[in-house]
């Protein structure tokens, strides 16, 4: 069983944060090539 010291919850929320900022900047990429697909698309037409 691990203790709730300021060490250990400090290290849970930066693993925590780190984690959600993979996923954040994971949906940023994606939005942004969509958009660059979207704006191929529309150049052919």
């Amino acid at each position: 069983m691990s203790r709730n010291t300021e060490k250990n919850i400090k290290k849970h929320n930066d693993k925590l944060h780190k984690e959600q900022a993979k996923v954040k900047q994971a949906a940023v990429s994606r939005k942004e090539k969509l958009k660059e697909i979207t704006r191929k698309f529309n150049e052919k037409k």
